[in-house]
């Protein structure tokens, strides 16, 4: 029964699929989330890193980008930086999931353009929440 009722949710979900573009290189966080936010009804590609970003972005078109900010290829912050140097990008909000937890990395962040900002281990419940309010807002 509740199976059911999950996977009739999932279906009215599907009729509007937001696409989330997650660039997390742990890989075990990568993978949560992307089920996390799969089982949310979002489509999901994931990147370990920023090797492949700007193909990625162009052949995925996400609506929503999730950027940690230690990257194996990349500074994070730079990254963001080269983001919204792109008139094509630059209004693609970019939420940051990162173990960065001083204020200053928060307020360099939300500088170069970050819309929100979690530090791990974060809420889920509180973070889905913070993401349809982005997408929310792309609607209106």
């Amino acid at each position: 029964m509740v199976a059911k009722l999950l996977s009739g949710k999932r279906k009215r979900q599907s009729r509007q699929t937001r696409r989330i573009l997650l660039i997390e290189d742990n890989d075990v966080n990568r993978m949560l989330l992307s089920d996390y936010l799969g089982y949310h009804g979002y489509q999901v590609q994931s990147l370990a890193g920023a090797s492949n970003f700007f193909s990625t972005v162009a052949e995925f078109q996400p609506e929503l980008i999730l950027l940690d900010l230690k990257l194996p290829d990349i500074d994070g912050f730079v990254l963001l930086e080269q983001i919204q140097q792109q008139p094509q990008l630059a209004n693609i909000p970019v939420i940051i999931v990162s173990a960065f937890a001083f204020r200053a990395d928060r307020e360099k962040a939300m500088k170069l353009g970050a819309r929100r900002y979690f530090v791990k281990p974060i809420n889920l419940s509180h973070f889905i929440r913070e993401i349809q309010e982005e997408l929310a807002c792309l609607s209106t």
